[in-house]
């Protein structure tokens, strides 16, 4: 289970990140920092990368299905199950449980926001927080279904985690399961082929005992 470690550095750049994009303010400490206006934009790669603060109550890149409660509720049984696969997978390929935990910090990562900035930040109860984001890529110019692209929505860590995870299971997954079942398909002819040589190989001395035994004196 030390992939775990890859999921708490990803919960920790995550928050990291979004809190000195957010701003955040420890009285008792007497630390405070003042963060980035929400809505305003800055350059980074010139207008190719920008840094651009949002906030979203949605899923990842501002998809919204169900309410905040509903999606707060779907993250945490989400992670609940990713976590118990990687417990039960913790025997197989490392890449495989690689990308899970990728999945994993990226879930936890926006889960946080979900759970607690709400009431962090004296915006909402439990449970009603919003997902901050700021990652903000040019992209081609598209039209598509009457809606016109010219940049990917905005992002943050745990989106990006989330998203390169399920590149990775979707693509080594599939190469692992062909793999296994090449070996499955050989490790079965071999068995076929040692049991066909055995029906097919000649009598030893019992057997020639038993048939001199038939042959008449």
């Amino acid at each position: 289970m030390r992939v775990l470690y890859l999921t708490a550095f990803i919960v920790a750049l995550d928050q990291t990140a979004k809190l000195l994009v957010k701003g955040f303010s420890v009285p008792f400490m007497d630390l405070y920092h003042a963060g980035v206006p929400l809505g305003s934009s800055r350059a980074i790669l010139g207008d190719f990368v920008r840094l651009t603060f949002i906030e979203n109550p949605g899923m990842a890149f501002g998809i919204d299905i169900g309410g905040k409660l509903f999606l707060t509720l779907f993250s945490i049984v989400a992670s609940g199950g990713i976590f118990y696969y990687l417990f039960k997978i913790r025997e197989e390929a490392f890449v495989i449980r690689f990308s899970l935990a990728m999945i994993l910090g990226g879930a936890i990562g926006n889960l946080i926001d979900r759970v607690f900035y709400g009431v962090f930040f004296g915006e909402g109860p439990l449970f009603y927080g919003k997902v901050v984001d700021f990652v903000d890529v040019d992209f081609f110019n598209i039209e598509l279904f009457g809606f016109h692209i010219s940049r990917w929505p905005v992002f943050n860590v745990a989106d990006a985690s989330v998203s390169l995870g399920v590149i990775l299971l979707l693509v080594f997954h599939r190469r692992f399961t062909e793999t296994e079942q090449q070996v499955s398909l050989a490790t079965s002819d071999g068995a076929s082929v040692d049991t066909q040589s055995a029906s097919n190989a000649p009598l030893g001395k019992s057997g020639d005992a038993a048939r001199s035994s038939d042959t008449p004196s």
